[in-house]
C-alpha cells in the first residue's frame, strides 16, 4: 500500500510538472483559458450558487430543514431510503446546481442527521445542473435554439430520480445507526399529530444551535465565500488544463477510441469531441455539442449535452471530493452514480423527443417572447434572472414534494403510523 501511494504521488507531481511546462510553452492559451474559467464563475455560477449556500445554510441554523424533513418522511424514506431532509436538499440542488447537494449533505451529516450510507445515497441524485444553465448557456448560447430546454431540463431530472430509486439498494438493508429528524427522541414525548412534531422537531434544533441571528449570517456568509471560491479555483483550473490538452493534441487517442465506440453504437462519430470535452468540463463539452456538424440530427446532439450535463465532468467531481473530504462519505458511489445518470439522461433524450418536440416545433412554453431575455439567439448572464428562476424552482419542488408526501401518508397510513 505504501509503494502505490508514493507511486502514486510522483505520476501526480510528475503530471503537475508537466502542466507548468505547458503553461509556459502556451502563455496566451492559457491566460484565455484562465478568463474562461473565471467568466463562467462569475457569471453563472457564483449568482446560482452563492445565494443558496446562505438561504440554506440559515434554514438549517433556523430549524427550517428539520421541519421540512419531519413532514417530507413519508416520501423520502420508501422512495430513496434517505431522511425527509433529503427533498429539502434535493429541491436546494436542482435550483441551484452542483455542488449544493453535496455541501447540504456533508452538514446534515456533521449533524447526525443522516449516515454515510444515506449520505452517499443522497448526494448521488442531489448533484445536477441548474435549470438557468440548461436554458440559458446551453440551449440558446450553445445551440441557439431554447425550443430544445423541455427535453433537456425533463431528461436531466428525471434521470436524476431514477438514480435516486436505483441508489436506495445502495447499503445494507438495516436501518441506520443515527435517528431521522422525525424520529429524534427528546426529552419530552413527541406529539403524534405529524404537523406538530414538525414544529416541534424546528423548535427543538433552534435551541440546539443557539447562535444569534448575526452570528447565525455571519458564518452562513463566510462557509459560503469559500465554498465558492474552492469551486471557482477548480473550474479555472480545468479550463486551463482541457486548453491546453487540446493545444498539444495529447486527446487525439481519446477522440479515436470515442469516435469508435460511437461508430458501433450506430450514433454519429463526430460527436467524439462533445463527449470528450464533457469528461473534463461541462461548459467545454456542451459548446461542442452546439457548435458540432449541422448534418448530425439535433436529437443526438441534444442527446449529447444531457450526457454531459448528467455526468458533470471532472471539475465538478474534484468539487464533490472537496466538499466530502471531512467526511465518511466515499467517492466511490458518487462516481457510479455519476456513470448511472450519463447513460440514462441521453436514453430520455431519445425516447422523450418525439412526444415533447414533434417535428421539432417549439414548445408553447417555450414560444419566441416567453421569456424575453431568452428569446434571442445570444445569452446574457443575469443575476436576477439566474436567482429568480432558482427560487421558483426550489419552491415548487418543496410544494411538489409536500403535497407527495401528504398524498403518501393518505395511502399508506399503517406504514406511516409505525414510523411515529
Amino acid at each position: 500500500m505504501a509503494a502505490s501511494q508514493r507511486l502514486t504521488h510522483v505520476l501526480v507531481t510528475l503530471a503537475l510538472l508537466i502542466l507548468c511546462v505547458l503553461m509556459v510553452l502556451y502563455p496566451a492559451e492559457t491566460w484565455h483559458a484562465g478568463v474562461r474559467g473565471l467568466s463562467i464563475w462569475w457569471d453563472v455560477l457564483f449568482p446560482s450558487l452563492f445565494p443558496f449556500l446562505v438561504l440554506s445554510e440559515l434554514l438549517l441554523g433556523f430549524g427550517i430543514v428539520h421541519f421540512l424533513g419531519t413532514l417530507l418522511n413519508p416520501l423520502m424514506r420508501p422512495l430513496f431510503r434517505v431522511p425527509g431532509s433529503g427533498g429539502f436538499v434535493f429541491a436546494v440542488s436542482c435550483a441551484s446546481g452542483y455542488p449544493t447537494g453535496a455541501k447540504l449533505t456533508a452538514q446534515l451529516w456533521e449533524q447526525k442527521l443522516v449516515t454515510r450510507e444515506e449520505g452517499e445515497r443522497l448526494v448521488a441524485f442531489t448533484t445536477s445542473s441548474d435549470p438557468i444553465f440548461m436554458i440559458g448557456a446551453v440551449s440558446v448560447g450553445f445551440f441557439h435554439n431554447v425550443a430544445i430546454a423541455p427535453v433537456l431540463v425533463a431528461s436531466h431530472y428525471a434521470a436524476a430520480f431514477l438514480v435516486g430509486m436505483l441508489m436506495r439498494f445502495h447499503g445494507g438493508t438495516a436501518k441506520g445507526s443515527q435517528p431521522d429528524i422525525s424520529s429524534a427522541s427528546p426529552s419530552e414525548e413527541i406529539p403524534r399529530n405529524r404537523l406538530v412534531r414538525a414544529i416541534y422537531a424546528m423548535h427543538e434544533a433552534r435551541k440546539a444551535d443557539g447562535r444569534a441571528f448575526g452570528e447565525l449570517l455571519r458564518q452562513a456568509v463566510s462557509s459560503s465565500l469559500r465554498l465558492i471560491i474552492i469551486v471557482g479555483g477548480l473550474v479555472v483550473f480545468f479550463s486551463v488544463m482541457m486548453e491546453l490538452l487540446v493545444q498539444t493534441g495529447w486527446l487525439g487517442g481519446l477522440y479515436g477510441i470515442t469516435e469508435q465506440l460511437l461508430r458501433h453504437s450506430g450514433l454519429p462519430p463526430s460527436l467524439s469531441p462533445s463527449l470528450v470535452g464533457g469528461l473534463f468540463e461541462v461548459t467545454l463539452g456542451n459548446k461542442e455539442a452546439g457548435s458540432a456538424g449541422a448534418s448530425i440530427p439535433l436529437v443526438y446532439k441534444v442527446a449529447a449535452a444531457a450526457f454531459v450535463l448528467s455526468w458533470g465532468g471532472l471539475s465538478v467531481h474534484a468539487q464533490i471530493m472537496s466538499v466530502l473530504s471531512n467526511t465518511p462519505m466515499r467517492y466511490g458511489p458518487f462516481l457510479f452514480a455519476r456513470a448511472i445518470h450519463a447513460l440514462i439522461a441521453p436514453v430520455l433524450v431519445l425516447l422523450l423527443w418525439t412526444p415533447m418536440m414533434g417535428r421539432s416545433s417549439s414548445p408553447v412554453l417555450m414560444e419566441p417572447g416567453f421569456i424575453p431575455s431568452l428569446s434571442t439567439s445570444t445569452y446574457t448572464p443575469d443575476w436576477g434572472l439566474i436567482f429568480l428562476s432558482g427560487m421558483i424552482v426550489f419552491v415548487s419542488l418543496i410544494v411538489l414534494l409536500l403535497f407527495l408526501a401528504v398524498l403518501s401518508s393518505i395511502l399508506n397510513p399503517r406504514r406511516h403510523a409505525n414510523n411515529k
